[in-house]
């Protein structure tokens, strides 16, 4: 079957393949508790066509080797280990080959694996050892094998699903926990299949823009860029999720994997990896706490400057410096608060041609712009790509340098040279090529694609494309936020693509939206799917990317993008407020004052959140777990610990919105409302729903122009209890926090 370039592959497909070898996972050969090292059976099997009732399936058989010479053998003996990090991180690594690598192995991904600990004592019987622990228990049955996993009240939250225990009428439904040997070049792959139960629930896997729980739904692990966000596809996929049972699960690797959440069998999740080694990190817990206990090996997001807290006014592009500073001395006239301008792809003297050069025709004096902006009070950021065309000067360079990706025929696998990341000198030459755009006042860049590596390439670590294309926007958000923090001492990029680990590499934003109710709604759903794998700050394209969007929208999405992490205005068409009407250049200024005023809250919960591993903004299962409603809200969501913001997803000013269990407040008319039900709201002031705890004392300052002008004795707290009970605090410029507290 032909496929497009950087497609998302199907990694279940082989499973279903009867050409392909399987080997069915049936006992412990021989382990070792204290190690936790051991050897696993597993029977070769084969798919056989079968007909019943004129209709043809696929069941599983055992079947004897056919191979030469014989002593290949029939079935497999291979290892697997054990491995605990603390009370609630359990690690288990199966491998599909003779041999597992370090458990210390370094990593691009992991950023800290802390030092190993026991889990409790093992207990061990003649059938079973089992691992207890202070927050759950491990179990192995030897014969049949099984794997549980169980909470501290003996709850199991998941086990292993085998063809041993298969419960339908073929033993192909769900794809047991097996491997795969392919016909087409003998790669092992392996299929991790784990139970899930009725009413069970899934958050996470990364940037996706679907529903915010993935039961019933199938995604593909591969960075792409899907040219919008109403499908599954994604820029940003990270093989890690959270259910509402109480676990959590990372896929330690790189390579393409297929999370099937039901889609194909209701009661099993099948993780399919195109790898030989399945590297599962489990996490027991609140969502809270797997967010804690993944970030703490994956790396937290640090805290951005407060600069990039403010509003960032951009299309795609501002093409001279006199367009450029007519935007930011229009901001400044009309009273519009606002800290950055960005340029995106005008600023090369050929549109997109990323030669790292200001044009002398369109910006022949370019750093007296850049010093004209930071007078005003203006960061600036550009936009950059990592792939160059035959035209660009820089192309020849890194092919005669060895600098770029090359193919396995020894030309280039694209028609662009791809800077190989993985290669410390190609990393040293690009950042040359910043180190003069910094020295000129630029403030940040916009690290824009990442998502073609190509996947039939050679790179310079001697891993294959499978293995490199899932990490190259790691590699390259790292090379352009370490060098950007050198030279600014503040780290900041504004970045597309991802994986595990990207969230080291603050902000990233969700791509090209749909100017449409659709494409609106489907960004909070990314915006919250990122939030719960660990990314703490995400922004997106106010208004949406795609053509003109409509200004009764486009304040709609406003108002999203004030009560997000991050605020830009971007899109093809002009996003400015002296754009619009009249009324809608005062509703722009009162949206974004609405946030200028809440800067002092937003920086100190962004403070809180990076601490934590936790995100900005948030899905409600994350503080209500214990909701089952909370799982189902994927169109309102909280905003730090003491916020709750709904935006509106059509014209109307009314809308359905849930509150969880407590004291709410409308942020806007000071109304009160009891947690734990849906309401229908008006709005009134601004066009979105904002509710405030009741017993929060919320940071504000009065309304700057810019960070710069926040005068931090001036913030001041505001409450909305009626008996006057409220806590909250605030994070002051020396790193301190003052808190608010009445009793």
């Amino acid at each position: 079957m032909n496929t497009l370039l950087n497609q998302s592959p199907d990694c279940g497909q082989e499973f279903h393949n009867a050409l392909n070898t399987f080997f069915q996972l049936q006992k412990v050969n021989s382990f070792d508790p204290e190690k936790g090292e051991g050897t696993l059976f597993w029977q070769r099997h084969g798919l056989k066509t079968r007909m019943s009732f004129n209709q043809m399936s696929l069941p599983y058989e055992r079947v004897a080797a056919w191979e030469f010479p014989a002593e290949y053998g029939e079935d497999k003996t291979l290892p697997f280990d054990l491995s605990f990090y603390g009370d609630r991180i359990i690690r288990l690594r199966i491998s599909g080959r003779d041999a597992l690598p370090p458990r210390n192995a370094g990593s691009e991904i992991l950023e800290h694996l802390p030092k190993e600990t026991g889990s409790g004592t093992c207990q061990q019987t003649e059938r079973q050892y089992c691992y207890k622990g202070k927050y759950g228990s491990v179990t192995i049955q030897k014969d049949p094998f099984e794997f549980e996993l169980q909470d501290a009240d003996g709850k199991t939250l998941t086990h292993f699903v085998m063809l041993h225990n298969q419960q339908g009428l073929v033993n192909d439904t769900p794809v047991p926990t097996s491997i795969v040997r392919k016909a087409d070049d003998l790669r092992r792959m392996l299929s991790i299949t784990l139970s899930m139960e009725p009413g069970e629930r899934f958050v996470g896997c990364g940037e996706s823009f679907t529903k915010v729980d993935k039961r019933g739904q199938k995604l593909n692990m591969w960075s792409c860029d899907p040219k919008g966000v109403m499908g599954r596809e994604m820029y940003k996929p990270v093989p890690f999720f959270i259910s509402s049972r109480g676990y959590g699960l990372f896929v330690h690797n790189s390579t393409p994997g297929t999370f099937d959440f039901g889609s194909n069998y209701d009661g099993a999740l099948n993780v399919f990896l195109d790898a030989e080694t399945a590297d599962l990190f489990f996490f027991i817990g609140t969502p809270r706490e797997i967010l804690d206990s993944y970030t703490m090996l994956t790396g937290k997001s640090p805290l951005p400057p407060l600069w990039s807290f403010g509003l960032w006014m951009s299309r795609c592009s501002y093409r001279t410096q006199e367009e450029v500073l007519e935007v930011a001395e229009k901001m400044r006239q009309q009273k519009v608060p606002c800290d950055v301008i960005h340029i995106d792809t005008g600023w090369f003297e050929t549109n997109w041609r990323c030669d790292f050069r200001f044009s002398p025709s369109r910006f022949p004096q370019a750093e007296e712009m850049l010093q004209k902006l930071k007078n005003q009070n203006y960061h600036v950021s550009l936009w950059m790509l990592p792939y160059f065309n035959p035209n660009n000067d820089l192309y020849q360079t890194l092919i005669e340098k060895g600098y770029a990706v090359r193919g396995i025929e020894g030309s280039l696998p694209t028609e662009d040279a791809v800077v190989d990341f993985s290669n410390q000198q190609a990393v040293d030459w690009f950042r040359q090529q910043l180190k003069p755009l910094f020295d000129m006042g630029v403030s940040a860049l916009k690290t824009d694609f990442g998502e073609g590596a190509p996947a039939k390439g050679l790179y310079a670590s001697g891993a294959s494309g499978k293995t490199e294309h899932n990490l190259y926007p790691v590699r390259y958000q790292k090379a352009i936020y370490d060098i950007t923090k050198e030279m600014r001492g503040e780290g900041l990029i504004w970045a597309r693509a991802g994986w595990a680990g990207a969230q080291r590499y603050p902000v990233h934003w969700g791509g090209d939206s749909e100017s449409t109710n659709g494409g609106l709604a489907a960004s909070i759903r990314g915006g919250i799917s990122l939030g719960a794998s660990g990314f703490t700050y995400w922004s997106h394209d106010i208004g949406g990317f795609c053509k003109t969007c409509p200004e009764e929208l486009y304040l709609r999405w406003l108002a999203f993008g004030a009560f997000s992490s991050h605020a830009r205005c971007h899109g093809q068409t002009p996003k400015e407020p002296w754009t619009m009407s009249p009324a809608g250049q005062e509703m722009f200024r009162k949206i974004v004052e609405a946030r200028y005023k809440l800067l002092p809250y937003i920086y100190t919960q962004a403070a809180i959140a990076s601490e934590r591993g936790l995100p900005l903004l948030r899905g409600m299962f994350i503080d209500y777990p214990e909701d089952p409603l909370a799982w189902t809200v994927e169109d309102a969501y909280l905003f730090g610990d003491d916020m709750l913001v709904a935006p509106l997803l059509s014209d109307s000013n009314t809308r359905n919105v849930y509150l969880p269990r407590g004291e709410w407040v409308d942020y806007q008319t000071g109304i009160d409302y009891d947690g734990g039900k849906m309401y229908s709201i008006q709005t009134t002031n601004l066009p979105i729903l904002l509710f405030v705890k009741k017993t929060a004392a919320i940071p504000l300052s009065p309304v700057v122009q810019c960070t710069e002008e926040l005068d931090w004795s001036k913030v001041y707290f505001q409450t909305f209890s009626d008996d006057k009970k409220a806590e909250g605090r605030v994070l002051l410029p020396d790193g301190s926090f003052q808190a608010y507290k009445t009793c």
